[in-house]
């Protein structure tokens, strides 16, 4: 990048178009007239002769560069490195058979709610490049869909293939949470992070959720816990002996109370999403508020550049100076 330390110089240059109307006045009147000046338009004529009437072009354009020089172009070469401390994240997701109420909508139309919260978590997962994060799925138990890792297109693909009805259904709460845990508790990162997301009450699994809260507490794994669906009833599609899709009108229960107490244990917040709009809100302020560390060192070394304006200006003075005194001399 080219800059100039000090540009006020450049005023100067408006003096130089002075200097050139000064330089083509009109000279004083004759003082001797001669009534035949042929031989000495014949001299006028002569290649020297009329390149010497432009000599004094040449301290001009010294003058010019000498003021490109005082205004001091640099060229500054900059380099910046940054490095990034990541956090280390893992995502629970409730994938048991009440996820597939539909009573979230995305373009106006409705869809289930396991559908809503992968293009959420998707999202998630596209703006935290820096960070390792891994997924896992939980109905009557858990089960490990994506490792912690830092390759976030092979966790996207992962994320994809999560589906309702894997293994048996429940909502295994606590041990979703320890399971999270076991896999954060093994990595170096100074800042660990578990989101639970859930649609129900704990009803299944040999341990309990404030029992593993208090072990990611002691390991210093904070946990979000955000709790998903309407309030009261919600529509769920059945099959019916035939095999027929039905739609029924089911109660559905959040354990707002236990997910509240496992956030305020670890030093993490609850969240209640009961649309597409209220989650979409939620991942992003979760994202705001575990941000990745950034260290940036910034390297900038100056060249300067004046001299390949003065050392010209100084040549083209000397030139000047040897013209005016030999091939291009002036007779009084």
């Amino acid at each position: 990048m080219i800059r100039l330390l000090q540009p006020e110089w450049f005023w100067l240059l408006t003096l130089l178009p002075l200097v050139m109307v000064w330089r083509g006045r009109r000279g004083p009147v004759a003082a001797i007239e001669y009534s035949d000046v042929g031989i000495v338009r014949e001299v006028a004529r002569s290649s020297r002769s009329r390149i010497g009437r432009l000599l004094w072009l040449l301290p001009v354009a010294a003058a010019f560069l000498m003021i490109v020089a005082l205004a001091r172009p640099q060229r500054a070469h900059s380099r910046t490195e940054v490095t990034v401390k990541g956090i280390d994240i893992v995502l629970g997701l409730d994938v048991s058979g009440s996820m597939q109420a539909l009573d979230f909508t995305i373009d106006h139309q409705r869809v289930n709610r396991i559908e809503v919260v992968k293009s959420v978590v998707s999202r998630f997962i596209e703006e935290r490049p820096d960070d390792r994060i891994g997924l896992i799925a939980f109905a009557g138990f858990p089960y490990l869909v994506s490792p912690i890792t830092l390759d976030h297109d092979w966790l996207q693909q992962n994320l994809e293939r999560v589906s309702i009805g894997t293994g048996d259904d429940g909502t295994a709460i606590g041990s979703a949470i320890a399971a999270g845990v076991n896999r954060l508790r093994m990595t170096a990162a100074k800042s660990k992070v578990f989101i639970l997301l859930t649609d129900g009450v704990n009803n299944t699994g040999k341990i309990a959720p404030l029992a593993a809260a208090e072990a990611a507490q002691a390991m210093g794994i904070k946990i979000y816990t955000i709790g998903v669906g309407a309030r009261g009833k919600a529509p769920i599609p059945v099959k019916d002996d035939a095999g027929n899709m039905h739609l029924i009108m089911a109660q559905v229960d959040v354990d707002e109370k236990t997910l509240q107490a496992i956030a305020d244990e670890t030093g993490g917040r609850f969240y209640r999403a009961t649309d597409t709009d209220s989650l979409q809100r939620i991942y992003e302020q979760i994202n705001r508020l575990e941000k990745s560390a950034q260290v940036v060192q910034r390297f900038e070394h100056i060249e300067e550049l004046y001299r390949w304006a003065l050392v010209p200006a100084f040549g083209i003075l000397a030139l000047w100076a040897v013209l005016q005194q030999t091939r291009l001399r002036r007779l009084p």
